[in-house]
């Protein structure tokens, strides 16, 4: 089996991300989590990159529905695909939630997205030139044509 021609490049491009952030939810009626942390790591040199994030605000810090809906942790882990030549992510959390996202990671832009029958989800985070912050959206949709803002993020890092 041969490699894509992008492949080579792959953990660079994931490398963008290496380090601990600290990052912030705003829902859309206004209300700012955080600041919470989350973690970008590799696993264990595989060219696998791990992201692991925890939601330490009080149930009672947060709008009624995250209350509900929101997960306590979350942990992706973002690899290349060099069948396809495309990065993918294997998300779980709290919830017992268990997703496959499309990624990409180009020119500063981050990339997620899905399409599942009545859930659609989109996410579009934007490096700073400096690679120091990250300006992030995530999109939800039932139909994949009408859609809404699920939350926006920021993200600062650490180290």
């Amino acid at each position: 089996m041969t490699s894509s021609p992008a492949a080579p490049d792959a953990p660079a491009r994931l490398a963008a991300l290496m380090g601990e952030w600290d990052f912030w939810i705003t829902t859309p009626d206004g209300t700012t989590i955080g600041p919470e942390q989350v973690t970008f790591e590799w696993l264990d040199g595989t060219g696998y990159l791990r992201q692991h994030s925890e939601i330490a605000a009080s149930q009672d810090d947060l709008p009624a529905e995250w209350r509900e809906h929101a997960p306590t942790w979350t942990t992706s882990v973002f690899g290349f695909d060099d069948a396809s030549g495309q990065f993918v992510s294997l998300y779980t959390d709290s919830r017992g939630v268990h997703r496959i996202y499309q990624m990409s990671l180009e020119g500063g832009v981050w990339r997620l997205w899905r399409e599942a029958p009545g859930f659609h989800q989109r996410f579009t985070g934007t490096l700073s030139a400096d690679g120091q912050t990250i300006t992030a959206r995530w999109e939800m949709s039932e139909d994949g044509q009408r859609w809404r803002t699920d939350f926006d993020l920021s993200y600062a890092r650490i180290r």
